[in-house]
């Protein structure tokens, strides 16, 4: 399950940065000339762009119009968010009024329950998706955000669509099945990247005997969201032992929690994450997991106090400032590899899907752009950390090692993909009881046969 990184807001510009930014501000609205402005509720005369806006005119004849987007990005990837349709926004005169929040999952429904559901929702859970749409507030996109999707493999459309009507069109994607780790920590104590699970944990158990860093960190705290990233540790085991039809049917509940395959994969899990001798470097015991954030969780790799975390692609955007992410840097990633050799490539994804409350003509204008190659574009050229599978990219725009990495493993023919499964549950379940039992197990030791049966025991009739 991924709601998205979280972070505290960053500092306030000095005021000697307002004088370029003024400039640059000034610059582009003269380069973005308007022949004749629409009018505020997106009727009136047509806009006519001109110069470096030209290229949004199929977006324009609605300025001075705003439209509200809610998500559970916060800064800093909130502020690549909007960075990269500021341009659109300010060309067409159309304000996107984002706001980011931690306990997303929980008040989207509340507020379109309660009549007050923004324009725009960013949903990372098709199971969430599912429950907005059975509310009957979900608008169908418009044609041209239909078309857009020509731009996506087949498997993404259904992820964003409810009963094989298409309602949400992807925005990212990322690569879930990455190990961090330190390469100069490694070089310097003769470590190999392991290729087996076999070799990841007898890794695991020579750097545990050494006496130094733990082998493991991890942190599943995020607000009310807390306990989505083992959700992820479970999913990655599961598909890397038994492969893709179990992970399918397990989605489904065909196969319940309490199976012996689950429960087989859970004690896996347990062998590795809640070992006491491997886990929780820098920070404590196993029940310090349950209580660190997701976003801390690997600092202790960067102080030596910890050697490796799962994490996803988008993880990246948690390092600080200067942290140099590459092969023979700080930091940097390797795949997860399966439990099962027998199984190919295992990789599990996620992504976000936007989708939409209203059909003002200036909400669909942002709805076409956002399902856009040119948008995904913007958005990859604005700051590394982020992945799109829209085949309109161009991949050359990926300068960042784990965006090439990623991007690969996502679009590789081969692998056996799988989206969360967590997310692609009832989100009573994905973003309800197996969060709050599996942060139970961590935080409270409850047994694997409770953790199962109260999962299962949640599941919608």
């Amino acid at each position: 399950m991924t709601p998205n990184p979280t972070v505290p807001s960053q500092s306030s510009r000095r005021r000697l940065v307002a004088v370029p930014a003024l400039l640059a501000a000034l610059a582009l609205t003269a380069a973005c000339s308007n022949s004749s402005g629409g009018s505020g509720d997106g009727g009136g005369a047509a806009q006519t762009l001109t110069g470096d806006c030209a290229k949004y005119q199929p977006y324009a004849g609605h300025s001075g119009t705003t439209v509200t987007m809610f998500a559970s990005i916060l800064s800093p990837e909130s502020d690549n968010l909007e960075k990269s349709w500021a341009e659109f926004s300010k060309c067409t005169g159309i304000r996107i009024s984002y706001e980011g929040s931690n306990d997303f999952e929980s008040q989207l429904p509340v507020r379109v329950a309660g009549g007050n559901a923004p324009d725009f929702a960013i949903i990372p859970q098709p199971g969430l998706l599912a429950q907005m749409v059975k509310s009957g507030k979900v608008v169908k996109p418009p044609a041209q955000t239909v078309a857009n999707q020509d731009k996506w493999s087949p498997v993404w459309k259904t992820y964003g669509s409810v009963d094989g009507t298409f309602y949400a069109a992807p925005m990212s994607a990322n690569m879930k099945s990455l190990v961090w780790y330190s390469p100069k920590a490694f070089a310097a104590a003769g470590y190999e990247v392991p290729k087996t699970w076999a070799d990841l944990m007898t890794l695991s158990d020579r750097i545990a005997k050494a006496g130094g860093p733990k082998p493991w960190c991890g942190g599943i705290a995020s607000g009310t969201a807390t306990g989505w990233p083992a959700t992820d540790w479970l999913e990655e085991v599961v598909l890397g032992t038994y492969g893709g039809d179990v992970y399918d049917q397990w989605v489904g509940h065909q196969v319940k929690f309490s199976d012996q395959k689950i429960t087989t994969a859970m004690r896996t899990v347990a062998d590795w994450m809640l070992n006491p001798a491997w886990v929780n470097g820098g920070y404590g015991d196993v029940k310090s997991i349950a209580t660190t954030t997701f976003q801390d969780a690997g600092a202790p790799i960067l102080t030596g106090k910890c050697a490796m975390l799962q994490q996803a692609s988008f993880y990246e955007a948690q390092w600080p400032k200067g942290t140099k992410v590459a092969p023979d840097g700080d930091v940097f990633a390797f795949h997860l590899p399966a439990v099962n050799p027998a199984i190919a490539n295992p990789v599990e994804g996620g992504g976000e899907f936007l989708a939409a409350f209203s059909g003002r003509p200036e909400v669909q204008a942002v709805q076409n752009y956002l399902s856009s190659s040119d948008w995904a574009s913007s958005r990859v050229k604005t700051a590394s950390g982020w992945v799109s599978a829209n085949q309109g990219v161009d991949k050359s725009l990926y300068t960042d090692p784990i965006d090439k990495l990623s991007a690969e493993a996502l679009t590789d023919p081969s692998a056996t993909f799988r989206f969360d499964a967590s997310d692609m549950m009832p989100a009573a379940i994905g973003s309800g009881q197996e969060w709050k039992s599996l942060t139970a197990w961590f935080a409270e030791g409850q047994s694997i046969q409770k953790v199962a049966g109260d999962i299962d025991a949640a599941w919608p009739k």
